[in-house]
């Protein structure tokens, strides 16, 4: 009888057990059903849901805006989710244990707009450590005393229910259900908004360009700028450059960076301390492209300006650090002077209806955890008429006031409205001008020349942020330029430019606004960029960064000591503790490689000092160029961070690591259709998979990314192309043994693994051994003993053999030894002229340079003296010297002198 009553209960249980899996298999299987939702609605063209023209937030570094939501393959599963909120909450505990699940109290609608802006989470005081991000709402949905999650309804609809499975915190999983229960109570959405619109139909004032030459003491009283900088990323010496551009001492410049971007926040700072007219907000937010912090943060400026009082500008104009002007200061004020109250915005061009729809104004969203979550259908509010286009715009004082401090329900509805709306700075200002009593001042023409290409740029390359398939305006370059000389409308801005990307159409377009730089200006083609700055914390670097960032300082080391050799002892020295800055360095807009500056202790004095290697990269190409008429091959490259709206790799330096998901890229000429084969081969000739790609006739790029297993071997990778078995190029590229796991060093007996390849070196379903004959490969058993030995290197096995060892084949080295007297100087090796253009303040970067090889020593004269030897040894042909840039005056002027002098 006992044991009938065991059995009974575990019966009972194991039941119980399998209702509960089934609902967390339901509620997984749905989040996986809304994302291929979203990837039918890209393939479907009369489903596809895209941002229509300048409708786009800055993404320059759109590579680092937020945290990827894809699902794992593991979490699939088949069947249809409940829509009770019984299953969510079984779902929800099954997944976090520690959750306990009750019904809250209920939210009012009175309680669901904020009105004081400042009060949100996601807005930190520059005072306070915004080393990271805040989570949870961006404000406007019911706060709760408590992170515990607790539906307050039965939660229904697939959007919903995928947002809640998705989101990574209680917190916005409570913002989430609270939005969606009031929405489900009709208490979330105005239904009915006035319109105080006195004109039928749509408001626009048509403006032509008048060519003419503005007189600007003829203007009475000439209008005065507010811009509002909205920044992100790390591209000081661009922002500083479109300042400089823009930049006038009657207007006024309000400069937010994203609360992400410590080191940008540092520089700008300083910046403007030099400046009264320039200043940078007090508060940080996080602002995801299409979320509601955008409008959040705009409405957040205005509120500042307006209580500015001894700032008294007349416009508002919005640009980010991608944007440069077309024409003048004094054309752009003379322009605004003359239509003095005219706002300047810049709409859709379609039928209402179609806008709506792809625009996602039907759709409910909701802003945490810095996503933007797609939560359901909507209607439109009736009594209004909803437009939208750009959210770059000029606007009037006046109306930038009633925006800001109207209580009338046109706007307090509107922002309602809006703080639940996908891209809601594209549509809001629109909205609420055009229903207004201001809407005959709307002018469609918000004065942006943009570089649309949509066959390249409407990717969905935004879906890990945002339930939505966005576009993004290309860079310009120096063949668009015919674009930005366009007369028939008013324009004065455009967009993009990145000086990583081109620079060179940044200079034509300087060159057509104020003339030439004079003959020799130095640095005109050289730019670059930091990617890490001794303030920062380690913990912001990946494991790659680190120990490639490191291995190349030693390398540099290493050859300064061998040039050394036998002649001066003096440059021998002993890295101190980690990088103190790395740089991006281009020049003539190619990527020249790393500048790693690290502080070192002199061995033969004691004395510390500070050295920066200049780190290039090899490219280890061949093309056979055996059939011209077959071979449309023009290049081929394997990198990550794959751009394909630029068509580059972001990931410039090429640092691979073993747990990296390489792409292939080919790049074609015209020509036949053709088929090509590419087969990968890790370093001890294991042939990791092989696939054959269609090439069209007009295709010009080509990239795939194969699900190679991980670990990736360490050491160097070989790809090739083929046709018909027939050699067209090869590529080799170097996957680098890490120093580091988990920002810490690597273990002996706990990390050999991360260097050994792939379980059974498989790195596919299938195995393409057999195909070594046809490609002529050595037999793999000794590389493959080697690899093992290898593998187990960890601590300075690896610091001083692997790493240093392997990254010594694919890059080269240049470096200089800095004096004790300056131990934070910059200086740099660089085979061409350069001095930096600094915007405002001098650019602490080398003051000059002829054609460099080496510079040693521990004093300037010391430096000099070596130099000289080595030239009269016959060691060195070309010497040049450098110098702190803060001391250029100086130093410049004293050691182009002992140049000529000496005859060097």
């Amino acid at each position: 009888m006992v044991a009938k009553l065991r059995v009974r209960k575990l019966a009972r249980r194991y039941r119980a057990a399998a209702a509960t899996a089934l609902a967390i298999l339901a509620v997984q299987a749905l989040a996986v059903w809304s994302f291929s939702g979203l990837d039918a609605e890209d393939k479907t063209g009369r489903e596809k849901r895209t941002k229509l023209p300048d409708n786009e937030v800055d993404s320059s570094d759109s590579r680092h805006l937020g945290p990827s939501r894809r699902q794992s393959a593991g979490r699939m599963a088949f069947g249809h989710p409940s829509s009770t909120a019984s299953v969510l909450r079984t779902s929800l505990l099954k997944r976090k244990p520690p959750l306990r699940l009750r019904v809250g109290p209920r939210v009012h609608f009175s309680n669901t707009l904020q009105s004081n802006l400042s009060s949100s989470r996601n807005i930190s005081d520059v005072k306070g450590d915004s080393k990271n991000s805040d989570i949870g709402s961006v404000g406007g949905a019911p706060q709760l005393t408590s992170n515990e999650f607790s539906p307050n309804c039965d939660i229904v609809g697939k959007d919903a229910l995928s947002a809640l499975a998705r989101a990574s915190t209680h917190l916005c999983q409570q913002e989430i259900a609270n939005v969606v229960c009031l929405h489900q109570a009709e208490k979330l959405m105005p239904h009915t908004v006035p319109r105080f619109c006195h004109l039928s139909g749509k408001p626009n004032s048509i403006i032509q360009w008048e060519d003419g030459t503005v007189d600007l003491t003829s203007i009475q009283n000439p209008i005065r700028i507010a811009y509002v900088l909205v920044v992100h990323g790390r591209a000081i010496r661009q922002l500083k450059r479109m300042i400089k551009a823009i930049y006038h001492q009657r207007h006024f410049y309000y400069i937010h960076v994203d609360k992400r971007s410590n080191y940008l926040h540092r520089e700008v700072m300083e910046l403007a301390q030099q400046y009264p007219n320039i200043r940078v907000t007090p508060w940080r937010m996080v602002t995801i492209w299409g979320g509601a912090s955008l409008l959040k943060m705009y409405l957040h400026c205005m509120k500042d300006l307006l209580e500015m009082a001894d700032w008294q500008w007349d416009y508002f104009i919005n640009l980010s650090a991608t944007d440069y002007p077309t024409r003048t200061n004094d054309e752009l004020v003379g322009f605004l002077s003359k239509y003095r109250g005219k706002n300047f915005l810049k709409s859709h061009g379609r039928d209402n209806v179609r806008f709506i729809k792809k625009q996602g104004l039907d759709r409910l969203f909701h802003e945490c955890d810095n996503h933007m979550w797609r939560l359901g259908d909507r209607q439109i509010p009736e009594g209004i008429a909803v437009d939208g286009g750009s959210d770059w715009f000029a606007l009037t004082h006046k109306f930038v006031d009633y925006v800001v401090y109207s209580q009338d329900e046109l706007v307090k509805q509107l922002k309602q409205f809006y703080w639940y709306t996908l891209l809601p700075a594209e549509s809001f200002f629109h909205t609420v001008l055009e229903n207004s009593r201001m809407c005959e001042t709307l002018v469609d023409n918000n004065l942006r020349v943009t570089n649309w290409n949509r066959k390249l740029g409407c990717k969905c390359q935004y879906k890990h942020i945002v339930d939505w398939c966005g576009c993004s305006p290309n860079d310009f370059k120096p063949q668009d330029f015919i674009r930005l000389q366009q007369m028939t409308r008013p324009t004065f801005f455009a967009r993009k430019f990145e000086s990583t990307v081109n620079q060179e159409v940044i200079d034509i377009l300087d060159s057509h606004l104020y003339g030439h730089y004079p003959p020799g200006t130095a640095a005109m083609k050289a730019y670059w960029e930091n990617v890490f700055d001794q303030m920062e914390e380690l913990s912001s670097l990946s494991d790659v960064a680190i120990t490639s960032y490191l291995t190349f300082f030693k390398l540099g080391l290493s050859k300064v000591q061998t040039w050394q050799e036998g002649k001066d002892n003096r440059c021998r020295y002993e890295p101190l503790g980690y990088p103190l800055s790395v740089h991006l360095y281009f020049y003539d807009d190619q990527f020249q490689g790393y500048l790693v500056m690290q502080q070192v202790k002199n061995m033969t004095t004691g004395q510390k000092e500070t050295l920066e290697s200049w780190v290039s990269p090899i490219t280890m190409l061949h093309l056979t160029n055996i059939n011209p008429e077959v071979d449309r091959l023009q290049s081929l490259a394997v990198g990550t961070e794959w751009d394909p709206k630029e068509r580059l790799f972001r990931n410039f330096g090429g640092l691979i690591a073993p747990f990296d998901e390489p792409i292939a890229m080919q790049r074609w000429s015209k020509g036949p259709n053709m088929t090509a084969t590419v087969v990968w081969i890790d370093p001890a000739y294991i042939i990791a998979t092989s696939y054959d790609i269609t090439v069209d006739s007009e295709a010009e790029y080509t990239q795939y990314k194969p699900p190679l297993s991980h670990p990736l071997r360490p050491g160097s990778w070989t790809m090739r192309v083929l046709h018909l078995w027939t050699l067209l190029a090869e590529i080799k590229f170097l996957v680098i043994p890490l120093a580091f796991n988990g920002k810490r060093p690597l273990r002996k007996g706990q990390d050999e693994w991360i260097h050994a390849g792939p379980p059974n070196n498989e790195y596919m379903d299938q195995n393409f051994q057999r195909l070594s004959g046809i490609l002529n490969l050595p037999p793999s058993d000794v590389a493959e003993k080697e690899a093992l030995r290898n593998s187990q290197l960890v601590g300075m096995g690896m610091s001083t053999g692997g790493a240093v060892s392997q990254s010594s084949q694919a890059v080269d080295v240049k470096t200089m030894c800095q004096t004790p007297s300056q131990p934070t100087g910059s200086g740099y090796v660089h085979q061409q002229k350069s001095i930096a253009l600094g915007a405002f303040s001098i650019d602490p970067r080398p003051c000059e340079v002829t054609d460099m090889v080496l510079l040693a020593g521990e004093s300037a004269s010391t430096c000099w003296t070596t130099l000289r030897r080595a030239k009269e040894s016959g060691k060195i042909v070309n010497l040049g010297i450098m110098c702190e840039m803060r001391k250029k005056s100086i130093c410049r002027d004293r050691f182009l002198l002992e140049i000529e002098k000496n005859h060097v």
